[in-house]
């Protein structure tokens, strides 16, 4: 909490943590504010941004999203303004690499400067043991490491497993994987994997080759191949960003718009409702909902900018 205007029940400082599931842990204002500020969360959770969101007494409800920042102007009879800033704590990106040889050492290095977590799976060992990395693995079974949407698979091991490596990181459908090798060996492993049965659409996943380094210092290929990924992903994170306040992120559909004063409602165990139409409205309290009833057709216009 950044900012109160009385009255209010919050104060300038107070802090809460809500997870990602939308509970939340400790104190940032009362039924007025909590709901909206679940909601805003989750978005932050998803976009990886954080936002600034305002509620500000007003004589009509109007809703006001731009980049970074929300407005809720709200007829709520408590009358009191709130600014709150969000910042998303989010986990560092995961990066797996197979192999032992100077690429994929190299690739574990840089990573962790440019802030992922680091897993190397090596089935064979130099006699230089010393590693960069996080997690080190002597085979091919990754449970032991939290594999997610944000996890990328690189498979450096330059022909020694090539195949069963890439098998290990296709099990997981959410993982980006990418294959570190010449074009003329990559065709050759996509072909050993077709004939072990893998599909079409299974093998399309595969970057191949990562990096598209056909010749310089194992360094060389490994920044290359570090470079790609991370381009990669900040066009992704970037294309989600654009989507503005398009779809909600699991879970911020669990809240609905109060149609009277504009306050967001948890749908979970409403307390007031009304069906007009075909569709179900959700109250703050059980004045807006007598206040719908009696004259529904005067709070569905639209109130959104």
């Amino acid at each position: 909490m950044v900012r109160c205007d009385p009255p209010t029940s919050a104060h300038p400082g107070d802090k809460a943590v809500i997870d990602a599931d939308g509970r939340l842990h400790g104190w940032i204002g009362g039924s007025c504010s909590e709901p909206l500020v679940r909601r805003e969360a989750l978005r932050a959770l998803d976009d990886g941004l954080p936002r600034l969101v305002r509620i500000v007494p007003s004589e009509a409800v109007q809703q006001t999203r731009k980049r970074g920042e929300l407005t809720m102007a709200t007829t709520c009879p408590s009358g009191g303004a709130l600014d709150i800033f969000l910042e998303p704590q989010l986990p560092k990106p995961l990066l797996v690499v197979f192999g032992d040889p100077p690429a994929a050492r190299t690739m574990v290095h840089l990573a962790r400067l440019v802030g992922f977590r680091t897993c190397a799976v090596r089935l064979e060992t130099r006699n230089d043991d010393s590693t960069d990395a996080d997690t080190v693995l002597s085979s091919l079974d990754l449970s032991q490491v939290q594999v997610g949407p944000d996890t990328w698979m690189v498979v450096a091991t330059m022909g020694h497993y090539d195949e069963d490596a890439l098998q290990a990181a296709l099990a997981y459908a959410d993982a980006d994987v990418a294959l570190v090798a010449s074009s003329r060996r990559s065709a050759a492993v996509l072909d050993e994997l077709r004939r072990r049965g893998l599909p079409e659409t299974t093998l399309k996943r595969i970057r191949t080759p990562a990096g598209r380094q056909r010749a310089g210092t194992q360094e060389e290929i490994a920044l290359a191949a570090l470079g790609e990924l991370v381009g990669i992903r900040q066009r992704r994170r970037q294309a989600g960003r654009s989507r503005g306040a398009g779809p909600a992120p699991a879970g911020a559909d669990a809240f609905a718009t109060d149609p009277v004063c504009g306050m967001t409602v948890e749908m979970a165990a409403p307390a007031n409702t009304a069906v007009h139409g075909l569709a179900t409205y959700y109250f703050c309290s059980a004045a807006c909902q007598q206040q719908f009833v009696g004259e529904p057709g005067r709070f569905l216009q639209p109130k959104s900018a």
